[in-house]
């Protein structure tokens, strides 16, 4: 996944965190739509990547993916594309 921290997007890969200087909307134009989903304003995930999708007790969507415990939560913006799953 991608991650916008301050000046830089962190590149989250099963080997590690790698920062890029690239703001994520321009990185964001450069992926395929089709692979690449942003799940928050300053989040992209790999679709292919995605392992699960739950809810929290809000009711707020969450993803984990594939060979990672981290928990990406989607923002209300970009949680359409998950209710028509």
């Amino acid at each position: 996944y991608f991650a916008a921290e301050d000046k830089y997007v962190n590149v989250a890969t099963p080997d590690g965190e790698y920062p890029i200087r690239k703001p994520i909307k321009d990185l964001e134009e450069e992926l395929d739509p089709n692979r690449f989903w942003r799940i928050h304003r300053a989040t992209i995930v790999n679709a292919r990547a995605i392992n699960r999708v739950s809810r929290d007790f809000r009711g707020r969507l969450n993803i984990t993916l594939r060979g990672s415990e981290k928990v990406l939560t989607v923002s209300r913006s970009y949680a359409d594309r998950f209710r028509q799953m």
